[in-house]
């Protein structure tokens, strides 16, 4: 039997997880699909990935956000990578990551809830053993940390502790301020330096005193710009 032709809109669907999956090694969520070629509505996403299925490009596990598996490219060819959907962490997404209000962190302890909606699925080999317990992610706003390859929209996922070593990557609260930042953190002494990884922006200098640890950046999952 012929193969049947695909649409433009599942074209470009397929395009974008072949690009997703070779620069992230993961597969996209629906929503990251909808964004990325102009569908609103994840419904109309979900359809079009039904077609793909139906016609033998992709595989899915309805149970996982991220369960797409990759069979055929738009060359009709086999791939050469495969993402790995076996081992996905659920971990909340609590918010950006602004110098505005402090982000609220996830667990009773710290009075935020969240529903299945502010979960994101975080491939295990990215977090090693880090139980999910432990784990929050961020949206990133703003290119202060561009050269760490953090760029403006992507998602940090960070380990929650409130101690830091010279050259970590963290996010914090700045009491005075009233700012939450994400920077590079070096102690020196009675004052913190938060170093930008964007060589046009200088590094901020606050009151040890001052300075409150939220998390611990464990891995960044990058969106396509």
């Amino acid at each position: 039997m012929a193969q049947q032709t695909l649409s433009s809109r599942q074209k470009k669907i397929l395009s974008f997880i072949e690009r997703f999956l070779d620069k992230n090694g993961y597969p996209p969520t629906i929503r990251e699909i909808g964004e990325a070629v102009s569908i609103a509505s994840t419904s109309v996403v979900n359809y079009n990935l039904n077609k793909l299925v139906e016609r033998g490009y992709l595989e899915r596990s309805p149970e996982v956000s991220r369960g797409l598996r990759l069979v055929k490219d738009s060359a009709q060819e086999l791939p050469v990578r495969y993402a790995d959907i076996t081992s996905m962490l659920p971990v909340p997404l609590v918010g950006k990551i602004v110098a505005s209000a402090p982000v609220p962190l996830p667990g009773e302890d710290f009075g935020y809830y969240y529903d299945t909606d502010d979960m994101i699925d975080v491939p295990q080999s990215l977090v090693a053993s880090m139980p999910g317990d432990d784990l929050f992610a961020l949206r990133v706003n703003g290119d202060s940390m561009i050269d760490a390859m953090v760029a403006d929209g992507d998602i940090v996922v960070l380990k929650r502790q409130n101690i830091a070593h010279n050259g970590d990557m963290v996010a914090v609260w700045l009491r005075e301020r009233g700012e939450t930042t994400l920077k590079n953190y070096y102690n020196e002494g009675k004052r913190v330096r938060l170093q930008p990884a964007n060589p046009t922006m200088d590094p901020i200098y606050v009151d040890a005193t001052q300075v409150e640890i939220q998390g611990r950046v464990l891995a960044v999952l990058r969106t396509m710009h």
